[in-house]
Formats: C-alpha cells, sequence, structure tokens
C-alpha cells in the first residue's frame, strides 16, 4: 500500500482535503517551537525578568492562566461547534487571535512583564482552541483502522513548519549577532516571522479543507451556546458509558503534563543547567524536530499495526528514558542523546493521543469530546510546568531535581493507560452494547 493511500481516507474525502488538515499542523507549530520552546520562554526568564529567582515560576505561571481559561472555555467551545457545524469557523477565528497576539510578543522588551503575560496567556490561549478544533476534523478524513497513520501525517507535516520558522528565526539570530545586536533587538523580529510563518500556512488551511459537518437538530440562531453546554452537561452525566474515554483523558492529563515541561523549560534547562547559547539551544531544538517529525510518521504506521495503546505505553516509556539521562547529563553529548529521544516520542506520544481519542470519540460529537481532549492538555499543562517551577523555587533553583520528578508523570500516565479498553471504547462510541 502507498505511503499516502487514499484507501485510508473515509469515503468522498480527496488527498487535498487531508493536505489542507495538516497543513494547520504545520501553521501552528512554529508557536510552539518558536515562542514556547526555544526563543521566547528562555526570553522572558533571562532578559523580561532579569534571570530572577522567580523567573521560571513566573513563567509557569502566565502559562497556566492562559491554560485555566482554555479549561473552562474549550469544551464548551468544541460543543458549539458541534451544533452549529462551525469547527471551521472558529478554526478561523483562533487562528487570527493567536497571530496578532504572537506579533504583539514583538513589542515585548526588558523589564516589560505585564506585556509579555498578557500576550504569552493571550496567543497561547488562541492557540490551545485551534489545537483542538483542528484535531476535531480527524475522524472526518480517516478510516477508524488508519487514524494512527493520518494522524501521524499531520504531526510529521507540522513539525517541518516549526523547522521553517524556527530556521527563519535562527538565520536571523545569527545574522543580528553577527552585527552585534542584543536578545532584546533580535528575539521581537524572530516573534513577527513566526507569526507572518502561521498566517501564511493557514490560508491553505482554509482554501482547502471543507466543513463537513451539519447543523444538529435544535441549533436555532442565538441560542447555540446554551444548548452546548446543556449538551457538555450530558457528556458528564453519561461519563460511565464513554468509560475508556475518561481514562485516556486521566492518562493524557499526566502524561501531557510532562510533555508540557519539556516544551515549555526545555531551553530553560539547556541554559541553566548546561550553559547553552541562544544559538545552540535554537539548533538543539531544531535537532527535535528532525527526530519528531520521523518519529510521528513512522510510529502512525506501527501504531496501526500493534494497537494503539500499546504503541502509546511503548512512548511512555521513552520518555521516562529522557528524563533520567537528562538528569544525568553533565555536558552537551548525553543531554543532545536525551534530546533526540524526546523527539521521537514527542511526535509519536501526541500523534498517539489524538489518534485514540479519535477512536473513542462518537462521531457526532467530535468538536465536543475533543474539547474534553483539549480540557486535559490543558490541564497538563498547567500541572507540569507550574510544578517544575515550585521544585526549582523549593530547591534554589535545582532544575536537575525538577525535571527528574518529570519522568513520574510518565509513570503514572502509563499505568492510567491500562485501564483503557479500546474495543470497548470504540462499541460505546458507535452506540453499541457495552461489555
Amino acid at each position: 500500500m502507498p505511503l499516502f493511500a487514499q484507501e485510508s481516507l473515509n469515503p468522498g474525502v480527496r488527498k487535498r482535503e487531508v493536505f489542507g488538515w495538516a497543513t494547520y499542523d504545520f501553521a501552528n507549530s512554529g508557536y510552539t517551537t518558536v515562542v514556547l520552546t526555544a526563543v521566547f520562554n528562555a526570553y522572558f526568564v533571562g532578559v523580561v525578568a532579569g534571570g530572577a529567582d522567580w523567573a521560571t515560576l513566573a513563567w509557569t505561571l502566565a502559562l497556566a492562566v492562559s491554560n485555566v481559561i482554555v479549561m473552562l472555555t474549550v469544551p464548551a467551545i468544541g460543543a458549539y461547534a458541534d451544533l452549529r457545524a462551525a469547527k471551521k469557523r472558529l478554526l478561523a477565528l483562533a487562528t487570527v487571535g493567536c497571530v496578532v497576539t504572537t506579533a504583539l510578543l514583538g513589542l515585548v522588551g526588558p523589564g516589560e512583564l505585564w506585556l509579555a503575560v498578557f500576550a504569552v496567556v493571550l496567543s497561547n490561549a488562541f492557540y490551545s482552541y485551534g489545537e483542538a478544533l483542528n484535531a476535531a476534523f480527524l475522524p472526518e478524513l480517516s478510516r477508524p483502522d488508519a487514524l494512527g497513520r493520518v494522524s501521524g501525517w499531520g504531526w510529521s507535516f507540522g513539525y517541518f513548519g516549526g523547522m521553517l520558522a524556527l530556521g527563519l528565526s535562527l538565520a536571523y539570530v545569527l545574522w543580528a549577532q553577527g552585527q552585534g545586536q542584543q536578545a532584546s533587538q533580535f528575539v521581537p523580529v524572530t516573534m513577527w516571522i513566526t507569526a507572518a510563518v502561521y498566517a501564511l500556512a493557514a490560508l491553505v488551511t482554509f482554501a482547502l479543507l471543507p466543513e463537513r459537518a451539519v447543523p444538529q437538530p435544535g441549533a436555532a440562531r442565538g441560542h447555540g451556546v446554551i444548548q452546548s453546554l446543556r449538551r457538555l452537561g450530558q457528556t458528564w452525566h453519561e461519563a460511565r458509558r464513554y468509560s475508556d474515554f475518561a481514562w485516556l483523558l486521566a492518562c493524557a492529563a499526566f502524561y501531557q503534563a510532562g510533555i508540557a515541561v519539556v516544551v515549555a523549560l526545555a531551553a530553560i534547562y539547556a541554559e541553566q543547567v548546561l550553559g547553552f547559547k541562544q544559538t545552540q539551544t535554537m539548533m538543539l531544538v531544531f535537532l527535535v524536530n528532525i527526530a519528531s517529525a520521523a518519529g510521528a510518521f513512522a510510529f502512525g504506521y506501527w501504531q496501526d499495526r500493534i494497537g494503539h495503546r500499546r504503541a502509546l505505553g511503548a512512548t511512555l516509556g521513552g520518555w521516562v528514558l529522557m528524563t533520567v539521562l537528562a538528569y544525568f547529563a553533565t555536558g552537551p553529548g548525553l543531554f543532545w542523546v536525551a534530546a533526540v529521544i524526546a523527539g521521537l516520542c514527542m511526535g509519536s506520544s501526541q500523534s498517539a493521543g489524538r489518534a485514540l481519542a479519535g477512536l473513542l470519540a462518537p462521531p457526532d460529537r467530535l468538536g465536543e469530546f475533543f474539547g474534553l481532549w483539549g480540557f486535559a492538555v490543558r490541564l497538563s499543562a498547567i500541572v507540569g510546568p507550574v510544578t517544575y517551577g515550585l521544585v526549582t523555587l523549593l530547591t534554589g533553583g535545582n532544575h536537575r531535581l525538577a525535571i527528574l520528578c518529570t519522568g513520574l508523570f510518565f509513570i503514572v500516565g502509563w499505568w492510567l493507560l491500562r485501564h483503557v479498553d479500546v474495543e470497548r471504547g470504540r462499541a460505546a462510541a458507535q452506540g453499541g452494547p457495552r461489555k
């Protein structure tokens, strides 16, 4: 079977639609790569906050506030999108919001803490809305037995978007440093580069990806929000019927907490513990993206063959290994090995989780259930980085202990994953009898 086989898609779905959907992963990956992972997080700690003892905790708390906002709103947004067949419209609004607020980060200079916090809170929230809404298109495009590989197509292509934004930013940083510029001069420009890549790439998505859903009965104008909240309440009451999806959400809340630490704090760890310079950190993250793209693409096919639960469990073991290696790293060599393992696990675990969520979500409530998935992911993005920040604060800046503690999130996630019965969960999602 060809790598990008038409047989992997639902009847009537064209490959150009999948390309448009995957291009959104390409578009928004620059935000996580440049803003959250490689550049702005370290800039926030070292320049905006002046390297203060509380700087790392302040960064994690800013992300926590953003993720609380998302947690309280994204499930209802997903339910509204289902009722009104509005995934694409809401995705457009989230995209514009993230592009504008990412560009606003380019106005942040030394000491401008509150402007930085304001822009980070909003940009991360809009990014999260877009991520959840785009994920809800996946089961409409892919056949159930190909969710792993189709999800992998999107995740792997997405990392090339992150590499494009980071590569352009790195080229500019190297030029600016050659001109004698300081971080306060060249980091803002990287924010504008990231916003531009996001906006231009997302245009492909809106040109090629159709809204296949139709408004559901009762979605009268002016009452969508109220009905969305009622529908969401109904889902919580039916939680026992979707017990396997609930176990998956609990699992995701833990293992995604560990991933959130890597995304938000890897650059800070590299600079604070191992003395990496800005360009070294950006090159490290570039390598991680290459490994992530390879992991997401290849792993998707393997996942469809061996089973979603086993595949996701294997990646969690890899994450535990990564945290141990990072803890023992005293120089760049071992840390680069840990970074490559993190990249391979990053792409594969993110793709595997999204595919498994799509498998266990009822077909007529995709936006709503992926909103719940977004709730779990945002909860993890609060717990993980804030835990890391508190450990560093309470231990006088011991980043090594903080990264070792991160491994516990992956261990608990693996234990919770054991309670997920994929076949039982699929039967519940399709309206079949519970086993």
